[in-house]
């Protein structure tokens, strides 16, 4: 069943950042599983916190809440990589890209 999909697909070190990936549909029945990989990856203490979103569907006000709250706590701030239209057009009417740093890939985000 899709609903049952786990948001969060991969955390991985890369250098001294750490990229969050995640996938599917992030609302609020699962952005309790985002904001916990997003604690642990800030409790590592990285450089740069990325998080992928190229293979997320669908985002709602709670996981945007999380995003936000991962950004006010890491160090090196949030970087947002490979977001889908729909997902990018979320993050500009929300006014939430004018916060987050906003890349189309990995690698930029990373650099």
């Amino acid at each position: 069943m899709e609903g049952d999909r786990q948001p969060v697909v991969g955390v991985d070190d890369v250098g001294d950042a750490v990229v969050v990936r995640l996938s599917g549909d992030l609302d609020l029945y699962n952005a309790e599983l985002v904001r916990s990989a997003l604690a642990g990856a800030i409790a590592r203490n990285p450089s740069r916190l990325v998080v992928d979103l190229g293979e997320v569907e669908f985002i709602d006000s709670t996981a945007l809440g999380a995003l936000i709250d991962a950004h006010r706590k890491a160090s090196g701030g949030l970087y947002v990589a490979r977001p889908q239209d729909a997902i990018r057009r979320t993050l500009q009417v929300s006014g939430i890209d004018r916060h987050l740093h906003v890349h189309d890939s990995v690698d930029d985000a990373l650099a």
